[in-house]
């Protein structure tokens, strides 16, 4: 007969290459990355809204690609680069998508922009040319709280 018991005090070294830093974390296997991220790193700049993969918020880049990080596990971002709001910008100037964004007004409060933006850059970083009827297909995908 084999334990099914969970043992919460169970946890794992993982690495995480994240915004171009290595990182080690001892974790429990089910921690997700959004938490992983925001609570084990500080990073807090990804942010969580409805945990269900529905608003877009938690979006990071996993190997340049937008991804939902409150859906995934830390450990299956292991060996993969990881990439949140905070590598847009050197920290003295704002990148051209986040000058973009607040210069058309792109954001209300504020929480749902860094999904939004990461969203942006995976989708241009591949798609440098789309078409403004392509971008605004694609973060249509994420929700923002203020505006719907």
């Amino acid at each position: 007969m084999s334990d099914t018991t969970h043992h919460p005090h169970h946890q794992q070294l993982i690495g995480l290459h994240v915004n171009g830093e290595q990182y080690e974390i001892l974790t429990e296997p089910r921690r997700t990355l959004a938490d992983a991220l925001r609570h084990d790193l500080g990073i807090t700049g990804t942010h969580v809204g409805c945990e269900h993969g529905i608003c877009g918020a938690c979006t990071v880049l996993l190997d340049d690609a937008p991804v939902r990080s409150c859906l995934m596990f830390a450990a299956q971002a292991e060996g993969a680069r990881v990439r949140t709001v905070e590598s847009l910008s050197d920290g003295r100037e704002l990148s051209d998508l986040q000058q973009a964004f607040s210069a058309h007004h792109a954001l209300q409060c504020g929480f749902c922009t860094p999904g939004f933006l990461m969203l942006a850059e995976g989708f241009l970083a591949e798609r440098p040319d789309a078409t403004k009827e392509e971008i605004r297909e694609v973060v249509a995908a994420n929700l923002c709280r203020c505006t719907g």
